[in-house]
């Protein structure tokens, strides 16, 4: 073949996976989508793109687009190909409390309203509504914290189905182009603190996706459970109980020696179902009893930590794992525990792992960084001032680390051993939503709008 065919050829090839990459439903180029909450895995990892570490939203600095949202949400959003989806709910009060800080109060915010639970579908390109979905209009059976909202579970998304869970008001199927599928009602999921049953704060872990099932974890204050359904109709597959109270943490999916498993966060029962059967692989007692970060899969172990009650923990967990692996009193391994730490452990915050390291974030800007493989701590240190929240989880990609403040400053940290800061950069609203990372550009969720940023 001649060099000018070769070309034609290349130029031809590159033509064809650009447009696959931005037609929803299809096959996109390797780090196009971020189907599901942090991303492929949970991993809340992006490379292979030149990523920004310099932006102003105010200043509009490095700002490809800006869309306003309507009503309140902290789903993430979720990109396939060339469209990026995100849910919220709409209050009938005309302005809803969120509440953000570095605060204990434990109450529901009181909100009787009609409400209306909506999807959006946004260009990526552009940030222009190509669609937008009703999912549900009433009254929320459960009340919500004040820093939460009706709309905390991320969407999922495979290329071919939009998973949208609702918690108490319902878990439903849609395609690419908001036609719905099916809708499944799981019953009135209470998601409230256990200690004190009358402070309800709305659902929040988020479904998965893994082949032709949608994963949900539903630890609530009465019949947890864990469920596999179909995802072309709704059909429960198998559903298993679980013996825990209310938790907030999302699944994790991990493929290993070719079984696949359903890993989930817990305080009484965290621990491995396999996707097939639901049958349980391994279960670890002794965390945080508000369990709210999602499991990491790297390197050969799990990282699972959490926080709130007199322990704190962070664990990390051998994927060979089997039976009951809870530590005993002193212990700090065992066989199926390669380490761990006491109160170490983060609150609401999903750790990352970047290359050979962890780095994990408590709710107060206290940033740690340990070697994965072995728990060596590198560097402790504290981004911000010590008095904004932290709870949007980290992502990562072209070396760098992104944290966001409840505040809305965006900490950008070199990643490896020893702490550097890059920048930080204002994005001029309340931040609680976990970004998104898609073909170069870091999609913000504020309290107001969808942000997409990108280097120049």
């Amino acid at each position: 073949m001649s060099i000018g065919a070769r070309t034609c050829a290349t130029v031809v090839l590159a033509a064809v996976l650009a447009l696959l990459a931005r037609e929803p439903g299809r096959a996109a180029a390797a780090g196009a989508n971020w189907p599901s909450f942090r991303g492929e895995n949970a991993a809340g990892v992006a490379d292979g793109y030149t990523l920004p570490s310099d932006w102003s939203v105010p200043a509009a600095r490095n700002i490809r687009w800006k869309a306003a949202i309507p009503g309140l949400g902290h789903s993430s959003p979720v990109v396939w190909g060339n469209r990026l989806f995100v849910s919220t709910a709409i209050s009938g009060v005309e302005k809803p409390e969120l509440k953000v800080g570095l605060y204990g109060d434990i109450g529901s915010v009181h909100d009787a309203s009609e409400h209306r639970w909506l999807i959006y579908a946004l260009d990526t390109g552009s940030g222009k509504v190509v669609w937008q979905q009703t999912l549900h209009t009433g009254v929320p059976a459960i009340k919500r914290h004040p820093k939460a909202t009706h709309a905390n579970s991320t969407l999922a998304t495979d290329g071919r189905y939009l998973v949208a869970f609702l918690g108490s008001e319902g878990l439903y199927g849609f395609d690419l182009d908001g036609h719905l599928l099916w809708k499944k009602d799981l019953g009135v999921l209470d998601s409230s603190y256990y200690v004190v049953p009358d402070a309800q704060w709305e659902f929040g872990s988020s479904p998965v996706i893994y082949q032709d099932r949608v994963l949900v974890q539903c630890d609530v204050l009465k019949g947890s459970f864990i469920a596999a359904l179909n995802i072309k109709d709704g059909r429960e597959i198998w559903r298993t109980s679980r013996e825990d109270v209310p938790t907030w943490g999302t699944p994790t999916v991990h493929v290993e020696a070719g079984r696949a498993q359903v890993i989930v966060n817990g305080y009484r029962h965290a621990g491995a179902y396999d996707v097939e059967t639901g049958k349980e692989i391994w279960r670890l007692q002794g965390g945080g009893d508000i369990p709210v970060p999602t499991p990491v899969v790297a390197g050969g172990l799990v990282f699972l930590t959490s926080a709130h009650g007199p322990v704190a923990p962070l664990y990390a967990i051998r994927l060979t794992a089997a039976g009951d692996i809870s530590l005993k009193p002193g212990e700090t391994s065992n066989p199926s525990v390669a380490w761990s730490y006491s109160r170490d452990g983060a609150y609401m915050i999903t750790p990352v792992v970047y290359g050979d390291y962890l780095y994990n974030a408590k709710n107060n800007g206290v940033l740690s960084c340990y070697r994965a493989k072995t728990g060596e701590r590198m560097y402790q240190t504290r981004l911000g001032g010590g008095t904004s929240g932290f709870t949007a989880s980290p992502v990562a990609g072209d070396g760098k680390i992104y944290f966001s403040s409840e505040d809305g400053d965006v900490f950008v940290v070199k990643a490896g051993p020893a702490f550097e800061l890059l920048a930080t950069n204002p994005m001029g609203d309340v931040c609680m939503a976990s970004p998104a990372v898609s073909q170069g550009v870091v999609y913000f969720r504020t309290k107001s709008q969808v942000v997409a940023v990108a280097a120049k």
